[in-house]
């Protein structure tokens, strides 16, 4: 099976040849696998180089023009390293724009914390108007990338090694439900799904999935929550632990309730190792998510 960024490269140089619209913007990340679409549209395909501040500016220069850019590096350079300009260049002119990242939470453990970005979801969630897509497989990716540069906001599409099994449809935004149960409510974002699916084998809860989670789906939240006298929700995520539990307490603000963030941990782990050693040293292998959701559960 390709990777999510195989497919987002494969589908970004089809998609130029489609929509004189669109530009891509580079910096030095996945170039050679644009090099085809690079010597077919010249004037839409931009390497910028290893200036990330620039790729944001360009950018948005490109679309105060009516360009649809395509923005894509690793999420640690896509969103914090120029996080000044995707709020100004775009946030402030009020443009839009696709930025589409590699790299995960920590896909690449060998690079170090210069290359994981567990916090981009956070960090983008201080500003107003993005949609956030985290697909869990490939085709999602295809299908999530296609629908946004479709519009003219702004959209942050984040890629991942991690992948589950099969793709799932995801022409409805909200949540879709997988499971049905009276326990509780567990919802799985993006590549998460599997290990959610594992870890609640035999578990009498509902699994919702999550590939879109800007804007925050309250009401398919609500909806499962049902219309019992209280709800217990966990929210499992591939990047900073507790990123969506604010908007799942504001879903629920009528009903009580109690919410468990798990993801990635704030606490660097200094140890190159592989992606599978992090994801369980955080707790997100399916073992150790078995253990902390029945243990709030049953609390």
């Amino acid at each position: 099976m390709d990777t999510m960024r195989d497919r987002f490269i494969a589908t970004t140089a089809r998609l130029l040849d489609e929509d004189p619209r669109l530009a891509l913007v580079l910096a030095e990340v996945s170039r050679d696998g644009f090099e085809r679409a690079e010597r077919t549209h010249p004037d839409r395909v931009v390497n910028v180089g290893i200036r990330e501040q620039l790729l944001i500016g360009a950018g948005a220069g490109m679309a105060l023009t009516g360009v649809r850019p395509i923005m894509h590096t690793f999420a640690s350079f896509l969103v914090e390293r120029p996080f000044e300009q995707v709020k100004l260049d775009l946030g402030h002119q009020g443009v839009g724009g696709v930025l589409v990242s590699a790299g995960g939470s920590y896909d690449w453990p060998a690079g170090g914390f210069t290359h994981m970005a567990p916090g981009d979801v956070a960090l983008l969630d201080t500003l107003d108007g993005w949609t956030v897509h985290v697909p869990g497989h490939p085709d999602e990716a295809e299908a999530l990338l296609r629908q946004a540069v479709m519009g003219d906001d702004r959209v942050y599409v984040r890629l991942s090694l991690q992948s589950n099994s099969t793709g799932r449809p995801v022409t409805e935004p909200g949540f879709s439900t997988v499971r049905q149960g009276k326990d509780g409510v567990v919802i799985a974002v993006g590549p998460m799904l599997d290990n959610v699916l594992t870890a609640t084998d035999g578990l009498d809860v509902t699994v919702l999935y999550a590939t879109t989670v800007r804007p925050f789906d309250a009401t398919g939240l609500r909806r499962a929550a049902g219309a019992g006298t209280a709800a217990d929700v966990v929210i499992v995520e591939p990047y900073l632990a507790g990123t969506s539990t604010a908007a799942a307490n504001d879903a629920l603000a009528d009903l009580p309730h109690r919410v468990l963030g798990l993801g990635v941990g704030r606490s660097e782990l200094r140890r190159y190792g592989q992606m599978a050693e992090h994801l369980a040293a955080h707790g997100l292998d399916a073992r150790a998510l078995h253990g902390r959701i029945t243990g709030f559960l049953h609390r």
